[in-house]
């Protein structure tokens, strides 16, 4: 019964509980169901109208877009419209800069048009003409203005720069603010400052810059009488030129600069000095001078023309002048300050300052550039304008200081003749006075001052900085080594024909040769200069120099030989002589080899050394001689009369042949010399012997050989001996008996 209760009491207690959740359960079914209901009225109505307002929505933000951008568009265009309106009214007050800046408002506007994408209107291309035509016609209005502003009045024969053409040139500025208008901006700097807003300023000043180096700036450089004359009146300004009557060959740059400051100062203070706003990329690159603009347009120029018109030139040619260069350096350091205070130059421009100030290499450049010149001229100038040199005559060699005193002050003094030739050393003893002698005889004028050049160029050498010492060094060894390329080739014809010039160069070469053998160690001694401590010599040209002087002149030597022995090829080989007309040959071939050699004793004489002329003259005269021995001894047959007319025509060689000796022009003198014709004569005593033998009888003859120990022994052969035997006389026992005994 117990257990009944306790089921019924559980039971009791789980009725309501199952009743409350099959509550609940009807509860979840019913909200299920406005679920499943609320789901389908969301799915058909509310999805479709978000659908539409979200469509609604885009349609109106696309409509918004469109109407923004036609806003914005009309509003550039109200701005384009405002600005060209603007223009033109500022345009009829002159207000050109407000002009220039709506022009730029403008331009901007339609910029900002253009740069749509997908809006491309009709009416662009014709707001873009509009833009154009106010622009130029600004422009033209500024050009206008700025004819009057700057004013050339040039000559008729407009593109010429002569100085007949720029005493007529004339510039007004009128750029002069009157004093009672108190304008807010000068009208000058407006224009300036409406040009470089539209861009047009760098042509304008292009053009002004070229006629102001045309017409004030390069011919105040060039002509040195030209003068800058400044005119101030009270509403212009007038710069005008006047010539000096007198003529300078050459400005100096300190007074050329001093011109050239005035004219820049002048334009500074009427025109260049106005600040002008660039337009650039970001907008505005800055303040700016007008000076500076047209310096970056002409300086390049104007600075080249002051350097190869001005200070090219005033680069002094004379060491002893480098000195007072001093003041062009410091007048050009002020020239580039005074340009660059005036903002016309950029703080770091030298160009000049630099060139200035590097005169030492200039001077040497010029010097050297000068002494080839000159030697040049020299070295083609006419051979035969000649100097007489004497052993005793002093030659104008410039004295040397004391070795060791370093003294660069005695360089400058005039180079002083030493007597006798000789060469002042600065040793203690002095060398005898022929040791480095020349012989007497002439040399071209042309080549001594050749070699005065080459001296003086090494005493300004030893005088100057190292660099330039050097140059000039090697300058003086470039002038002998072009001698021996220019002459012989420049005089080659004269040379070939003219035994008297191949003479005249041979001594040149001789005295040049001379020269060089002491040229280089003159100025060794006594100077603190490179020269000094460097391989400064010349010996090394001396071998060149006498080769070539022989060279020429044995050639000429070798003319004259071929000509003597196309003479005597006329003598028919002094056969016959008993023949009139073979006799006549012989005689006139014999007049004309004495002919020739009296024509060139006189054209070498005073001219070759002694010594030279003598061997010359004698080698010629050796040829003569020589060919007419080897023709006679090849005779098989002399007659009687044969042997009597060699003789005769033999005798004439003899007698007159030594009067060719003329070295000298005192006639007493050359006695001397004809008497040692022997010396210099090789085959003279064999031609001697020859006669004897024309006219000896066998006996003679034979003791004439004395068993091959008498003088006919020493000139002649054996052979040579009985061949002429047997040609003079007739076959007998003597005859034989003579021949027997040459032996």
């Amino acid at each position: 019964g117990e257990v009944c209760t306790m089921i019924n009491k559980k039971y009791g207690e789980f009725l309501p509980s199952m009743q409350s959740a099959e509550d609940l359960v009807a509860q979840v079914e019913r909200l299920a169901n406005n679920i499943d209901l609320l789901k389908a009225g969301i799915e058909n109505e509310v999805q479709r109208d978000l659908n539409v307002a979200v469509t609604e929505f885009t349609e109106l933000k696309q409509q918004l877009e469109r109407d923004t951008l036609v806003l914005s568009v009309l509003k550039k265009l109200q701005e384009f419209d405002t600005a060209i309106k603007e223009c033109s009214s500022a345009l009829q007050e002159k207000q050109y800069v407000t002009a220039a800046q709506q022009l730029e408002k403008a331009r901007s506007s339609l910029r900002g048009l253009e740069s749509r994408k997908g809006f491309e209107l009709k009416i662009l291309k014709a707001l873009g003409t509009e833009l154009t035509v106010q622009t130029q016609n600004v422009i033209c209005h500024l050009g206008e203005e700025w004819q009057k502003l700057v004013v050339w009045k040039l000559p008729p024969s407009k593109g010429s720069s002569s100085l007949e053409a720029v005493v007529l040139s004339e510039l007004h500025l009128h750029t002069v603010s009157p004093q009672d208008e108190d304008t807010a901006v000068p009208p000058v700097a407006a224009v300036l400052q409406a040009l470089a807003l539209l861009g047009d300023l760098h042509s304008k000043l292009k053009d002004f810059g070229q006629l102001l180096m045309q017409y004030i700036l390069k011919p105040l450089i060039s002509h040195p009488s030209l003068e800058p004359v400044p005119e101030e009146q009270p509403d212009v300004f007038i710069l005008r030129f006047r010539s000096q009557g007198f003529a300078l060959d050459e400005a100096s740059p300190v007074e050329v600069f001093d011109k050239i400051n005035l004219v820049f100062e002048v334009l500074h203070k009427y025109l260049l000095n106005v600040l002008l706003e660039q337009p650039g990329e970001g907008r505005w690159e800055g303040r700016v001078t007008l000076a500076e603009l047209l310096g970056e347009l002409i300086w390049e120029e104007l600075s080249d023309c002051l350097i190869h018109n001005c200070l090219v030139k005033s680069i002094p040619t004379n060491s002893s002048k480098l000195e007072q260069y001093k003041e062009v350096i410091k007048s050009t350091e002020e020239f580039e300050k005074a340009l660059k205070k005036m903002q016309f130059l950029k703080e770091d421009t030298t160009a000049l300052l630099k060139y200035a100030c590097n005169v030492d290499c200039h001077f040497a450049n010029k010097k050297c550039q000068y002494v080839i010149m000159a030697a040049r001229t020299l070295m083609t100038s006419e051979i035969h304008n000649t100097v007489k040199i004497t052993p005793d005559c002093s030659v104008a060699l410039p004295e040397l200081p004391d070795p060791g005193s370093g003294d660069h002050l005695n360089m400058h003094r005039a180079p002083s003749l030493l007597p006798n030739g000789t060469v002042n050393l600065g040793s203690e003893g002095r060398l005898s006075p022929f040791t480095l002698c020349l012989p007497t005889c002439r040399v071209s004028s042309s080549v001594q001052q050749l070699v005065e050049l080459a001296y003086h160029t090494l005493l300004e050498a030893t005088a100057s900085t190292d660099l330039c010492c050097v140059q000039l060094f090697d300058c003086v060894r470039n002038i002998f080594q072009l001698f021996c390329e220019i002459v012989p080739t420049y005089h080659r014809e004269n040379l070939q024909k003219l035994p008297q010039l191949a003479a005249i160069h041979h001594n040149n070469c001789m005295y040049i040769a001379h020269h060089l053998l002491t040229l280089g160690h003159q100025f060794r001694y006594g100077s603190s200069s490179v020269l000094s401590n460097r391989a400064a010599t010349f010996v090394d040209l001396v071998p060149a120099f006498r080769r070539l002087g022989m060279e020429c002149f044995q050639a000429q030597m070798r003319v004259q030989k071929g000509e003597i022995l196309e003479r005597l090829s006329s003598a028919r080989n002094f056969s016959n002589m008993d023949d009139k007309e073979n006799y006549c040959a012989a005689n006139k071939a014999i007049k004309q080899v004495l002919h020739q050699l009296r024509r060139l004793g006189m054209v070498w004489q005073d001219v070759l050394p002694v010594n030279v002329y003598c061997k010359a003259m004698g080698a010629l005269l050796n040829t003569a001689l020589a060919e007419i021995v080897t023709r006679i001894a090849a005779l098989e047959d002399i007659s009687a009369e044969d042997a009597d007319r060699l003789y005769s025509l033999c005798r004439i060689m003899v007698e007159e042949g030594p009067q060719v000796f003329t070295p000298l022009p005192e006639e007493d003198k050359n006695k001397k010399y004809q008497e040692e014709v022997p010396v210099y004569v090789q085959k003279w005593m064999t031609f001697k012997e020859l006669m004897i033998i024309l006219q000896a009888n066998l006996q003679e003859i034979v003791d004439q050989w004395a068993d091959g120990k008498g003088p006919l022994a020493e000139e002649f052969s054996a052979a040579e001996v009985k061949s002429l035997i047997r040609a003079l006389f007739q076959n007998t026992e003597r005859r034989a008996a003579a021949l027997a005994k040459i032996k």
